[in-house]
């Protein structure tokens, strides 16, 4: 259960940070108002996490992947270029989250 609560804190964090793109520098409404309420829930969500998970296993897995998944979307929707070096940063993120992931199992 624990770990769908992080998903949601991961989803909600990427949702308000897309929402902020469009925000056009806080200057529309709804946008704005979109990045309010993910941040709002992503952090909720996370505080809720940090009851079961130790603080440095759920921070490195929320930004982390919250960090992959925003590149992917920058990437993909954004037009950002998709270079070797964002590539292999992209996986040099996600294998440092897997073995803090690995490590806080034990």
């Amino acid at each position: 259960m624990v770990y769908l609560t992080l998903t949601g804190a991961i989803i909600a964090e990427v949702l308000g940070t897309t929402a902020m793109k469009y925000s056009d520098g806080f200057t529309k409404l709804w946008p704005s108002l979109g990045t309010a309420l993910g941040y709002v829930l992503a952090f909720a969500l996370l505080a809720q996490t940090l009851k079961t998970l130790p603080i440095g296993t759920a921070y490195a897995i929320w930004s982390g992947m919250g960090t992959a998944a925003i590149a992917v979307i920058g990437m993909l929707f954004v037009g950002e270029a998709m270079t070797a070096a964002k590539v292999g940063g992209l996986l040099l993120v996600i294998a440092g989250v897997v073995v803090l992931n690995l490590d806080g199992a034990h």
